[in-house]
């Protein structure tokens, strides 16, 4: 995990759009439904916007109907901090990268999937590296965790 760092508040302005930093950064959510990878099922993994650590792969992704990319579980477990939230008058899980502290969204309980977790992130959080890049882009190590 020490090759992946997270870049500092000046630089992460400079790198991300507004609303991955106001997610990422800031917490927000972004709108259900009109995000980037909801309905992407293509092969490949997600990687943390901030610092390109992997946190999640295609293979695990489902259609939770929340309007939000949804994952049974991550690639390792050790990659996500997870932490009591009780903002908005809700009990839920908050869900961030270990490295760069990412917000990424929540974990719900969910006992439909074999690991009876829903993992509802927002893309803003999220790079998804196709299979077919994953290897020149550094990833190939994970490339068993798409097939």
């Amino acid at each position: 995990m020490t090759q992946y760092s997270k870049p500092s508040q000046e630089e992460l302005k400079k790198k991300l759009t507004p609303e991955q930093y106001a997610v990422t950064q800031e917490e927000a959510t972004e709108y259900p439904f009109q995000n980037e990878y909801n309905k992407n099922y293509e092969p490949g993994i997600y990687v943390d916007v901030v610092t390109g650590e992997p946190l999640f792969s295609s293979r695990d992704k489902y259609d939770s109907g929340t309007g939000w990319p949804a994952f049974i579980k991550p690639i390792d477990p050790k990659s996500l901090k997870l932490e009591a939230d009780d903002s908005h008058g809700l009990v839920r899980t908050k869900v961030a990268s270990e490295v760069g502290n990412t917000h990424l969204g929540h974990v719900f309980i969910a006992p439909s999937n074999s690991t009876g977790q829903s993992f509802c992130i927002n893309s803003a959080a999220l790079r998804f590296i196709p299979k077919a890049d994953m290897e020149k882009e550094g990833y190939g190590q994970y490339v068993s965790e798409v097939e």
